[in-house]
């Protein structure tokens, strides 16, 4: 027989649901959170940081600048070079990434760590070498490998690459680019473990109306050592320094022939108007300096060294004993 419920029964009921709303409240806001946790991807980790990335995107976008206006003197013709991307992907994606046959090249750049990557696009390949040879603006096609003397063609190129490739860096660390390699086929080149993250940096070069792909691929392991250097405000104080010491070397340069007045005042002393006016050949002025007191040199007129005058040889010359530590105006 079914129960029937009192009235306090009930109450008690009705006060333990209303009780247990605020947990149920709470319950949901706890798997709301849960929700909002970022999905984390083992395969493709992020194991540079977006400062780093963004000095290396700063870094490679002066790069581009300097390549341009290298190639465009080299080839005589103007080439336009754009910064892409900068990408954190593993080494066998980036390998599946580039064309066979290829022009592909490996180099060492101590201090940095084991081996780099350098890949021209076979397109743009042919274009440089139809440029190099008095090519004009016609599209090229060309699915092959390199000759011998097409090779040399673009290993001169490349060495012009790695100069200003060599100069974007010094803001960070200072390295020296030796190349180890040329390969035509990528999937012979290995110079990490297939999963390991690379760095890779994608340039578009546009000459006529070719357009292709220069990419850099540098290893993590190769950067780590240097990782520490790689932030924002580094590159900007460096760049600073940079710029300050090529200035100072600059003005240098330019004041190292310069012809400047040199006089040496061997005595002062005051006179009268009227003895001044009334001197005589063979007069005497006497002063009240000594003949070993040191004298005044003025630099354009301008007071900046002690000296002693004498003879260096058969010319008059003065030996500096001291210099003034603050420029005076006196005349």
């Amino acid at each position: 027989m079914a129960k029937i419920l009192t009235q306090e029964e009930i109450d008690a009921l009705l006060s333990t649901v209303s009780s247990s709303e605020p947990e149920a409240e709470q319950a949901v806001s706890k798997s709301e959170k849960v929700r909002s946790v970022v999905n984390y991807d083992f395969k493709h980790p992020n194991r540079v940081s977006k400062d780093q990335v963004r000095t290396f995107e700063n870094m490679h976008d002066n790069f581009a600048g300097h390549i341009s206006s290298t190639l465009s003197a080299m080839l005589r013709s103007m080439v336009d070079v754009d910064l892409i991307s900068v990408d954190q992907i593993n080494y066998s994606e980036y390998i599946m990434s580039l064309v066979s046959p290829s022009c592909t090249y490996t180099f060492a750049a101590p201090p940095l760590e084991g081996l780099c990557i350098m890949d021209f696009n076979p397109a743009l390949t042919f274009a440089f070498i139809d440029r190099m040879f008095g090519g004009g603006e016609k599209i090229l096609e060309i699915e092959r490998e390199l000759t011998g003397i097409e090779k040399s063609v673009m290993t001169k190129i490349a060495q012009k690459i790695y100069n200003d490739l060599e100069d974007s860096w010094q803001n960070i660390v200072p390295i020296v680019i030796e190349q180890r390699s040329f390969e035509t086929n990528p999937q012979f080149i290995q110079i990490v473990p297939a999963n390991e993250t690379v760095i890779v940096i994608s340039l578009q070069l546009k000459m006529f109306s070719t357009t292709g792909l220069l990419t850099i691929c540098y290893p993590y392991v190769s950067l780590e050592s240097v990782l520490g250097k790689l932030s924002a405000q580094n590159w900007i104080d460096a760049t600073k320094r940079r710029n300050l010491t090529e200035s100072r070397d600059y003005n240098r340069d330019n004041i190292q022939v310069v012809n400047v007045e040199l006089a040496a005042i061997l005595a002062r002393t005051k006179l009268k108007m009227k003895d001044f006016l009334n001197l005589k050949v063979g007069d005497i002025i006497p002063t009240e300096n000594k003949i070993s007191s040191p004298v005044e040199l003025l630099v354009a007129r301008r007071r900046k060294f002690l000296c002693r005058p004498g003879l260096a040889g058969k010319k008059r010359a003065c030996q500096i004993t001291e210099i003034f530590p603050v420029i005076s105006k006196e005349n």
